[in-house]
């Protein structure tokens, strides 16, 4: 796609001079006699603009700050007569990128359009990044054990070749994770990786977010806007929860998938681009296929290399190490006071199904720091539920070990409290009233206790 100009002056000498020679390098040009105009004609397709200094109505520098405020990725070069240098440098100091002298020197301009759109795309380069570092900076999943391993071998492989790729896996496991260890890892590393959540967008307006629109296409478009396609143009389209589009959109990402060409809503223009596509999906996509609720057509265009993401159930022994860097990552992020967990803790929230698997246990460390900051985590603050079926049967012989050798004298009372009184309320079946009878504790008291140990009584 050619890169595009706006010139902006009231001598229509200079407009023709400019538009030619920028034309001859296969820039897409168009040119306006004043300001007014030059906000009516731009748009986020708009990447330089040639701004005159002084112009009928409003003056440059008031265009400029508009610009700036409107349409930050546009890089702006100002024009000025031989008596408009100190005013041209004050425009430097506000945001233009760089200035060009009257009369125009045809080597000037085009070294100066040249840098402008290089500078323009590193700004552009710079914002994605820190976008991504601050939002979805973590580029690896976290673990050792066995299918985590396996699953950074598949990532290494699929990232090195332009395979596009499906990632399956249950709400909560790290799919976009996935995806963008993948990213990092490729050749598109230093383009664009693009995220769609395509449950989060109201059908009606998916084809505008994905394939942009034009100035007036609908209610509400001011301007020309880019889609997703585009934005991702070079780089990796990331298609989150792909199932659930809606047939009639599928029909349309089918299209384009194939083509790689669309047009924008309420355009004529096609559009060519490349991309690299990565789909996630927590359906079972063959599923929905026989339930009519998904084109097989488009999961065999999507699923060229299919990758699974286990559920944390399944690699329980990576609990650990997800405690510590959500520990890390909240004490850094919100200064909290560290926290820790306990032996037997980690032991019980490996024994939890966390069926909101990565995402689930990330909460419930956040809900621990702010209910302990700073303090070690037993097994009897967790708050957790007995899973059904009681306890393991060796269950009860790592508690009595657990409280042999551990250092922490309150810590093995409270261990030593919550199994007593856990045996009892099952001697008494559950009766509470008449194991507080038995121990001789208040009915309250007793109901209290085992509260804060999260014994479950009904």
């Amino acid at each position: 796609m050619s890169e595009k100009m706006l010139i902006v002056d009231d001598e229509q000498g200079i407009c023709f001079s400019l538009r030619g020679i920028l034309e001859d390098e296969g820039y897409e040009v168009e040119d306006v006699p004043d300001g007014e105009a030059a906000l009516e004609k731009m748009d986020a397709e708009v990447d330089v603009v040639f701004l005159d200094i002084w112009l009928p109505g409003m003056d440059g520098l008031e265009v400029l700050d508009r610009v700036r405020t409107d349409f930050p990725d546009a890089v702006v070069v100002m024009i000025s007569g031989h008596g408009n240098i100190e005013t041209a440098v004050k425009a430097i100091k506000r945001g233009a990128f760089d200035f060009i002298e009257k009369p125009l020197s045809l080597e000037k301009v085009l070294v100066t359009a040249g840098k402008a759109l290089e500078f323009r795309r590193i700004k552009v380069e710079n914002r994605d990044l820190r976008s991504q570092i601050t939002h979805k900076g973590v580029t690896d999943i976290s673990g050792d054990s066995a299918p985590i391993r396996h699953l950074r071998q598949v990532i290494d492989r699929v990232a090195q070749v332009n395979s596009w790729v499906l990632i399956t896996g249950e709400n909560g496991t790290g799919k976009e994770i996935v995806a963008r260890a993948i990213h990092a890892r490729s050749r598109q590393a230093d383009k664009p990786m693009i995220a769609v959540n395509c449950a989060a967008i109201p059908e009606e307006l998916i084809e505008s977010e994905l394939f942009g629109h034009e100035k007036g296409a609908f209610t509400g478009a001011n301007n020309s806007r880019r889609g997703k396609f585009e934005q991702a143009d070079g780089g990796i389209l990331f298609l989150d929860e792909i199932g659930d589009m809606s047939m009639k959109t599928q029909a349309k990402i089918l299209r384009i998938l194939q083509e790689q060409k669309f047009e924008r809503v309420g355009g004529g223009k096609t559009i060519q681009v490349s991309v690299r596509v990565i789909a996630a999906t927590n359906k079972d996509l063959e599923q929905e296929i026989k339930e009519n609720r998904f084109r097989q057509d488009l999961y065999f265009r999507l699923n060229v290399f299919p990758i699974h993401v286990p559920a944390l159930r399944e690699r329980t022994e990576d609990i650990p190490v997800l405690l510590r860097e959500f520990v890390d990552g909240f004490s850094e992020e919100h200064n909290f006071k560290p926290i820790s967990f306990s032996g037997p803790g980690i032991r019980r929230l490996q024994k939890q199904e966390w069926p909101g698997n990565v995402r689930e246990l990330k909460n419930f460390v956040e809900k621990m720091y702010i209910l302990y900051p700073g303090q070690e985590i037993t097994e009897a603050m967790l708050g957790l539920d007995i899973p059904e079926g009681g306890e393991e049967p060796q269950g009860e012989g790592e508690r009595m070990r657990d409280m042999l050798f551990t250092d922490d004298f309150k810590e093995a009372r409270a261990e030593f409290e919550a199994a007593y009184l856990r045996e009892k309320l099952r001697e008494f079946g559950g009766n509470i009233s008449r194991a507080a009878e038995a121990i001789g504790l208040e009915r309250s008291s007793l109901y209290r206790k085992l509260k804060g140990y999260g014994i479950k009584t009904g």
